[in-house]
This record gives structure tokens, sequence and C-alpha cells, in this order.
């Protein structure tokens, strides 16, 4: 039975965990354990109790078996993938969204709490939890009494489960493959037109191309690359990584790319934190050029009256 790495897809805007569902049978197979607040040692207890949910949201390297009508495989996720998708579960704001049994919306749950287990004296090994290392662990604070008395105190849920957006390894990498075909039909159609056609006036009609963007973008690529073989290229596809090669180089790009580059840093630049430069997303913001790219594209463009 074949097993399918899951990618955050990090060109959609919709890529990682939209929201966390409670279930009865947890796809990751680990319950939560329903705290009360003088059971959490961190907490103290005023006048009641405060309805708290802990367990694992996703747990790396754990096969999760998958059926899509006689396709049966499994899916799993790798610790770099868990990390990125909790980040970016509170990048997009999506803490105080979940479901029941992935069917129902339900208010009144909200993630309050989340970390990433880091080694053997991790808090969760106090609850009697023993996952690995790179799980991603949450606490759920349930202020909705139908379902804590309903569900959870019922014991009708037991465990979390995830509702995202993921691209298979294999589809995302076949995905690069053609668009760096795509971009290497083009560039072979130009230099045809290039060389062949002329105008009626007998001057030579060619797709511009332009490398006149600043200098600071082919240092932001050229750092981008040397950040990226530090954390073993994981960052960014080839495409990006590609890209980055020829703005270090400081090649000539076409329009088409130049509209490419300002599409994706300007979807990209909400996960651009210049204080963690060993974040994929501050990486592969410069592989594409950075910022000043962002504004050298969007300059361009509107010089050529493509925007």
């Amino acid at each position: 039975m074949r097993i399918v790495e899951l990618l955050l897809d990090e060109g959609s805007l919709q890529a990682g965990i939209q929201a966390i569902s409670i279930v009865e049978s947890p796809a990751i197979e680990e319950d939560f354990i329903a705290l009360k607040e003088e059971e959490r040692v961190e907490l103290k207890t005023i006048d009641e109790d405060k309805r708290v949910l802990l367990g694992a949201a996703l747990v790396p390297n754990k096969p999760i078996y998958r059926r899509n009508g006689e396709d049966e495989y499994y899916i799993y996720f790798s610790q770099d993938t868990v990390r990125k998708a909790s980040e970016l579960f509170f990048i997009n704001g999506n803490q105080n969204k979940a479901t029941l049994e992935h069917q129902i919306d339900i208010t009144g749950l909200s993630v309050v709490e989340s970390w990433i287990i880091e080694g053997e004296q991790d808090k969760s090994k106090m609850y009697g939890m023993n996952l690995p290392v790179g799980t991603w662990m949450v606490s759920m604070k349930v202020h909705n009494d139908e379902i804590w008395n309903d569900y959870v105190k019922s014991g009708r849920v037991k465990g979390f489960s995830i509702e995202g957006y993921f691209v298979d390894k294999v589809e995302a990498s076949k995905q690069d493959a053609k668009e760096m075909e795509a971009e290497q039909q083009l560039n072979a159609i130009k230099a045809i037109i290039k060389k062949d056609l002329r105008t009626k006036k007998g001057k030579r009609t060619e797709l511009e191309t332009y490398k006149d963007y600043p200098t600071s973008v082919r240092n932001n690529a050229k750092r981008g690359i040397a950040l990226n073989e530090k954390v073993n290229n994981k960052c960014a596809t080839q495409v990006g990584k590609v890209r980055a090669q020829q703005l270090a180089k400081g090649e000539a790009i076409s329009v088409e790319t130049i509209k490419r580059m300002y599409s994706y840093l300007s979807r990209a630049e909400e996960y651009y934190d210049e204080g963690d430069t060993t974040s994929c997303g501050y990486i592969s913001y410069l592989l594409w050029g950075g910022k000043s790219a962002k504004r050298w594209a969007e300059s361009k463009l509107k010089e050529l009256g493509k925007i």
C-alpha cells in the first residue's frame, strides 16, 4: 500500500489548517485529556472549573489510513510540515475555528495554548502522554456548555482532528516540473521570435526581458540561497529555488516571470517575519528577491501598463 507525504501548498492562500475538529475517533489515534482547572499545575482555580482539553493535533511521521473509492493508502506529515502548519494556523487567525466530527461548525471553543514537543521533559508527560518529538500539542478551552456536557463529559468525543488544505508531495513535484517545462518552452519560443520575426518596418519584434532590478534583489536571493542551504534546502518549491538562482546571477527575466514574482511576493508577505531568519516563510520570500523585488516588480508592471 502506498504511503504519501503531505506538504503545505505555499502558493495557496488556503494552505494549512483551517480548523480543529473534536471527534470520537481521531485519525491520529491520540486521545486528548479533558482537564479541569485545578488539574493543571501551572494554573489556579478561583471559584469554578475552567474547562480545557489537552491533546495532540498532529503527530509527525505517523501513517494515517485513507481510502478514496477503491484506492487505499497512508498519508503522513514530516516534522517540518507539522511545525509550519502549527505556525500558519495562528498566522491565519484560526484559533477560534472548531467543528464537531468535521460536520458542524461550533462556537465557544478556542485554542489557548500551542507548542511543539522538543524532548523527553515535555509537560505532556505530566498527563501520561507518550508522544514523539515534533508533535504539535494544543490546549483548547471549551466555553460552550452544550459541547462540554453532551460531548466531552459524556465521552462522546475523544480527540482532535485537523481540517485543512495540503498537497501530495508527488503531485507538488509534478506541478513544479510542469511550471519549469512551461517556462523553458516560453523561453524557446521567445528565442525563435527574436531571431526570425521582423516588423513591416524591418525592425525585430522582441518579447522583452528585463534585468534592471536593483542590487538588493540579487543580494536577497543570494542570502535566501545561503540560509536555505543551512536548513538542508527544505524551504520553497523547485520553481522558487530556480528563480533565486536567476536573480542571484542577475539574469534577465520575462514579463510573465515579473508577474509571477509580484503575485507570489504579495501573497507571501504576511508570512515574512524579519525576526525569524530560519523560518521557511522568511527564506522563501528572500529566494524570490524579498521586499525590494516586490517594489521593483510592481513598478515595472505599472511602467509596462500591466497593472
